[in-house]
């Protein structure tokens, strides 16, 4: 089994692509460059953590890639605000990341069972 076959993967890869072509005419460059890097941030954590040997190794990237959730949450948060991001597809992404968060923290707590074996 590879990482592409993990549903949290495929929907934080989903969830890039949207961002990514969401953002694609703004001229805010420093804004587009954060909020793109850290919804590509995501699915690259999980495939890195996916493919690490160790549990506690998978386990820190899982972790990091929750934590990109948290990041691009608030980055949509602003971005709606500042009219960057439709209210529409700021509460669809929102959704979203709920969801790829709750993912994440299953997949870290299996992490942490095999760890107390």
């Amino acid at each position: 089994m590879g990482v592409e076959n993990l549903d949290v993967w495929k929907r934080s890869c989903r969830l890039s692509c949207e961002v990514y072509k969401s953002m694609a005419d703004c001229r805010d460059y420093g804004f587009k460059d954060q909020i793109t890097r850290s919804s590509l941030s995501i699915p690259s954590n999980i495939a890195e953590g996916f493919e690490r040997g160790s549990i506690k190794d998978k386990r820190k990237f899982y972790l990091y890639a929750r934590g990109s959730a948290g990041e691009l949450k608030t980055q949509v948060y602003i971005g709606q605000r500042i009219g960057y991001v439709s209210s529409e597809a700021g509460n669809h992404w929102c959704d979203e990341l709920v969801d790829i968060q709750k993912m994440l923290t299953g997949l870290i707590k299996s992490q942490d069972s095999k760890l107390e074996c």
